[in-house]
C-alpha cells in the first residue's frame, strides 16, 4: 500500500509516467499485458481503485475519491508529464481528477471504450446498450449483493467481443477475478459511476483525449465514438476491429503499439517544446 490509501499493484519502469487505471469489479492486474510491454519505456504505476483489489474499503467508495486518491499518488511521486490511461470505470475517475485537480500534471488522458454518461436519458442515447436508465438502474443496484454469483460472471462476459468466443483462459481470469470482487464495495462505486456525468466537462478539455473504442463491444456504440469526435476540442479515435468493451486484452499487441506511439509522440512534443525555448 502506498501512503495515498491506494494499493500500489505496480510501479516499475523509467520513462514519463503512465498510469493505468482498470474498470469496476476488476483490479490492477487486468493491464498485466500493458505493464510487461510498456514498463521499457514508461514509469508505469497500476493501482487498485476503492473498493477494488487490495484497496477495497480503505478509502470512500466514489469515483470523485478514487480521483483525489490519483491526486495524491501523483503529487506524493512529483509526477508531471503524466499519461491517464482508464478503462471504463477508470476513464471516470480519470475524467475526475482532471475536473478535480487540473491537468498541470498531465500530459493527455487515454480513455478505452467508455461513454462519458453510462446511463440513457431522453437527452442522451449513447449510454449503455440495452437501454440502461435511471430507473432500471434502480433494480441493478438492488440485485447486485443478493445476485452476485450469478452476476459475476455475466460481468466477465460481457467485457469482451459480442458474437466472438473469447480466449478460455482469459476468460476463466476474468470470471474468477471479478467473482472475488466484493459486491458490497461495488455496488457503492456503481452507484458512483452511474452518477457520472462529464459531457460538458470533456467540450473543454484542454489536453489531448486519445479513445481506445471495440468495434465490437457489447457496452457501447458508434454514437458515443461520433459524440467525442463532434464534441471534444482535441480528441483521437482508434476502432480496435476484434475487440469488445477491452482491447488492451483482446488485440494485446495492436493496443500496446497503438499506446507506445502515443507514448512516444508526446515525448517527442515535449523535446520539441523544450528545443524551442
Amino acid at each position: 500500500m502506498s501512503e495515498t490509501g491506494l494499493h500500489v499493484r505496480v510501479e516499475e519502469g523509467g520513462g514519463s509516467p503512465l498510469i493505468l487505471l482498470h474498470g469496476w469489479s476488476c483490479h490492477g492486474g487486468f493491464f498485466a499485458p500493458q505493464i510487461k510491454a510498456l514498463s521499457g519505456e514508461a514509469r508505469v504505476l497500476v493501482p487498485d481503485l476503492p473498493g477494488h483489489g487490495e484497496t477495497g474499503r480503505r478509502l470512500p467508495l466514489t469515483v470523485e475519491a478514487a480521483a483525489d486518491a490519483v491526486a495524491e499518488l501523483i503529487g506524493s511521486r512529483s509526477l508531471s508529464g503524466v499519461t491517464l490511461c482508464g478503462w471504463s470505470m477508470g476513464a471516470h475517475v480519470a475524467y475526475s481528477y482532471a475536473e478535480r485537480h487540473g491537468t498541470d500534471r498531465l500530459r493527455q488522458i487515454v480513455a478505452i471504450d467508455m461513454s462519458p454518461k453510462v446511463l440513457n436519458a431522453p437527452d442522451w442515447p449513447n449510454g449503455s446498450l440495452g437501454g440502461l436508465d435511471a430507473g432500471r438502474n434502480v433494480h441493478v443496484l438492488e440485485a447486485m449483493v443478493p445476485d452476485w454469483p450469478k452476476l459475476a460472471p455475466r460481468v466477465a462476459e460481457r467485457i469482451f467481443a459480442r458474437d466472438e468466443a473469447p480466449d478460455p483462459a482469459l476468460l476463466a481470469f476474468a470470471k474468477r477475478e471479478i467473482g472475488k470482487a466484493d459486491p458490497n464495495l461495488l455496488m457503492p462505486m456503481w452507484a458512483s459511476l452511474t452518477d457520472q456525468d462529464f459531457r460538458s466537462f470533456l467540450q473543454q478539455l484542454d489536453i489531448p483525449l486519445h479513445l481506445a473504442f471495440g468495434a465490437k463491444s457489447p457496452l457501447y456504440g458508434a454514437g458515443v465514438h461520433d459524440w467525442h469526435e463532434v464534441h471534444v476540442p482535441d480528441v483521437g479515435l482508434r476502432i480496435f476491429d476484434r475487440s469488445g468493451h477491452s482491447p488492451h486484452l483482446e488485440e494485446v499487441d495492436a493496443f500496446n503499439t497503438w499506446l507506445s506511439g502515443l507514448l512516444s509522440k508526446a515525448g517527442q512534443d515535449d523535446d520539441a517544446i523544450s528545443g524551442r525555448r
